[in-house]
């Protein structure tokens, strides 16, 4: 360690191996070292014994680095939902057919879809029993007693995007409140889908489908931070899917992207345009939004044997209105979240350009449940909704899954009532509990939009159905404004709302009613697996992205000559009479630079020591761009190189040794390399955000 440093004259150690002065070292150095306002990593951990070569060079080169493209038979793509989530597929060989997944066991009345919900259920010994309709049907089925004892897991994904500091020991709380890694159930669902997958393409081809012959694509949302990124490709490595050594198999790839990809291939009958700018498919913004998409739904529903999709070859009607720099803004509103991204065409081939970095937030469809709880608290009170989750969470499960259905009826010009089923258990429980009837309890709130119907139900008006869509649908369209307000945004053509949440009629007529004289709103028909075909397009071509925008500023911790005025005095360090200034962020890219797909930016370095044998380089990254020092406030570390240089005394080294340091950018992953160009050492390693 100490060797790395590269200013080890201050501990005068006269040992021959200077490996073993380390302690000795870190002593000396805080003796000698003056006093930092805050702790200073050079100093603690023996930091940043590189200096920059002069001049500092970039070379953006995206061609050397296109390797050998490994073959695969056929790409699984699996579209890993808050609420639901389901897989497609494409043979290599017609990739103009993509196939969605069979048909699920079990299904709710009234949600008519190829997903099965994203629960998972583990059994009190804490294995993998069942996933989906399935895993939710035995667990409902369970005596109530038993089920306390069985770990039931739901719409779990919105814990990456929630957890600031995740990690790979980061926990999910089970519906009865004990706690399991949530790595290992990422693991599980993908394992399932992975067997599920496996079996489904063996039957099909009548022999045994080896994952090697399986390229696959995992979709996340675009405003998922890096670790949450990292997460999802570590339980794809732990399910078996792909390896570090072999990461070109796994894609992760950006829903709002997947969407795109799919959408430039829409013809006019396979959309709904909304806005009030032109009439398609005979539709025109002036009639109700709820008349097109009904209309689409059947058409759907005809298709629901038909597993699999056609997609031409050629650019949809759509798509070729768009010229050479036209933008268009993916709205992907799902579960969980809401993506927003803007696109631009660059001809001749159609390739994408990322031109704002993608926002968005956690206003998905599960902000209507938290408003239909809070609505419960308001009834039944908090202490009990939160107690009956506990004590019986499998007639809690149901009662969701009624309210899930009645939500998806909710609707602008709706007049009648929805009517929502309370589990007996429900109703005897909150007896026991209070001591009064469900019935007493609706009249003593003075929510007087919610009735107790004799047949067990509680009976809600369509305003109050429509009031719980509100705080989403108001966040959802408060955040598009913000975006429009953008230059870069401004001259939008189009407007594509993808996702389950955008089926809802609610947030269609939001968005149509403020955006539609802007742009031109289209909706896919089959909405809800926009971005599982496109996520297929993808993993058969995944150089259509071109262009994405880093979400951090990336750099290496360095030492620059120190600059009396410009540094500051706590990071002065003084080695053989050189004044240092210790902690500098030397930068690679900045957050919300444009970065091509594979592109490699190189910097050059050499030891502040000349015999430095170990050189150690420390990654770190920023949310903010302007970062001087890898002390600033939000600089986190996410990588270390270690370049082991002895036993290569022989060969013949310059004064200066030159160290170049390599980041390839693009995909969700991104890789660092040192070289010591003297000798052609090398190492390599995969930016961290786990595990620092």
């Amino acid at each position: 360690m100490m060797e790395s440093v590269g200013v080890y004259g201050f501990c005068g150690c006269k040992a021959k191996n200077k490996m073993k002065c380390d302690s000795r070292w870190e002593i000396a150095a805080s003796e000698t070292a003056p006093t930092s306002a805050y702790s200073s990593p050079a100093r603690s951990l023996g930091d940043t014994g590189i200096t920059p070569l002069s001049p500092s060079h970039i070379v953006n080169d995206t061609d050397s680095n296109v390797s050998e493209q490994q073959s695969f038979l056929v790409v699984v793509a699996v579209d890993f939902g808050t609420t639901s989530s389901g897989y497609a597929y494409s043979f290599t060989k017609e990739p103009e057919c993509i196939h969605v997944m069979r048909r699920w066991e079990g299904g709710d009345p009234g949600v008519s879809n190829q997903k099965t919900p994203t629960t998972i259920l583990l059994t009190p010994e804490r294995k993998f029993h069942s996933f989906g309709y399935a895993a939710r049907d035995f667990y409902h089925d369970l005596d109530p007693n038993e089920a306390k004892q069985w770990l039931y897991l739901e719409k779990f994904k919105m814990k990456l995007h929630t957890t600031g500091d995740l990690t790979m020991d980061t926990d999910l709380t089970a519906a009865n409140g004990k706690k399991v890694k949530a790595l290992e159930i990422f693991a599980y669902a993908l394992q399932y889908f992975k067997e599920q997958a496996l079996k489904e393409l063996s039957d099909q081809a009548g022999s045994e489908f080896e994952n090697s012959d399986v390229r696959w694509v995992i979709t996340v949302p675009a405003i998922w931070k890096q670790p949450a990124k990292q997460f999802m490709r570590q339980a794809a490595y732990q399910a078996g899917l792909a390896s570090p050594e072999n990461s070109e198999q796994l894609i992760i790839a950006l829903e709002p992207e997947a969407a795109s990809i799919y959408c430039r291939k829409l013809r006019l009958h396979q959309m709904i345009e909304l806005s009030s700018k032109a009439a398609v498919n005979g539709y025109s913004g002036s009639d109700t939004v709820g008349a097109g998409f009904t209309q689409a739904k059947e058409h759907i529903r005809r298709n629901r044997q038909s597993r699999t999709f056609l997609v031409e070859n050629v650019i949809g009607e759509i798509w070729s209105e768009l010229e050479e720099g036209d933008k268009y803004v993916v709205v992907d509103s799902g579960g969980g979240t809401v993506d927003l991204t803007v696109h631009q065409i660059r001809l001749p081939e159609g390739h994408l350009k990322e031109l704002y970095k993608a926002t968005g937030g956690p206003y998905g469809s599960l902000g209507v449940d938290y408003e239909f709880e809070k609505l419960l608290y308001k009834i039944f009170g908090e202490d009990f909704i939160e107690q009956f989750k506990i004590k019986r969470p499998a007639a809690w499960v149901d009662l969701m899954i009624a309210f899930e259905s009645r939500k998806r009826a909710a609707a602008p010009d709706r007049t009648n009532p929805l009517n929502i089923t309370l589990p007996f258990s429900f109703i005897d429980y909150y007896k026991k509990f209070r001591g009064h009837s469900v019935e007493h309890a609706l009249r003593k709130s003075n929510v007087d939009f919610v009735k107790w119907s004799s047949q067990g139900m509680l009976r809600m008006s369509p305003d109050a159905m429509n009031a719980l869509f509100k705080p989403t649908i108001d966040s959802i369209i408060e955040h598009l404004r913000d975006l429009f307000q953008k230059p870069e945004v401004s001259t939008v053509k189009f407007l594509f709302l993808v996702g389950g949440f955008a089926e809802a009629p609610l947030l269609q007529q939001a968005v149509q009613a403020a955006f539609g004289d802007q742009c031109r709103i289209i909706i896919p028909q089959d909405v809800g697996l926009t971005i599982l075909k496109g996520a297929v397009l993808f993993g058969l071509d995944p150089a259509v992205i071109k262009v994405r925008r880093s979400p951090l500023t990336y750099g290496v911790g360095v030492l620059n000559r120190y600059v009396e005025g410009k540094h500051p005095p706590e990071k002065l360090l003084v080695k053989d009479g050189t004044r240092w200034c210790t902690d500098v962020f030397d930068k690679f890219i900045s957050a919300d630079q444009s970065v091509a797909l594979g592109e490699l930016v190189k910097r050059s370095y050499t030891p502040a020591k000349p015999s430095q044998l170990v050189i150690v380089i420390n990654i770190y990254s920023s949310e903010h761009d302007n970062v001087s020092f890898i002390t600033d406030p939000g600089v986190k570390k996410c990588g270390t190189l270690r370049l082991d240089l002895t036993g290569t005394s022989g060969t013949a080294v310059p004064a200066r040794r030159e160290i170049q340091t390599l980041m390839q950018f693009g995909d969700t992953e991104i890789k660092a390399t040192a070289i010591d160009i003297a000798t052609s050492k090398s190492v390599k390693v995969g930016i961290d955000f786990l595990n620092y």
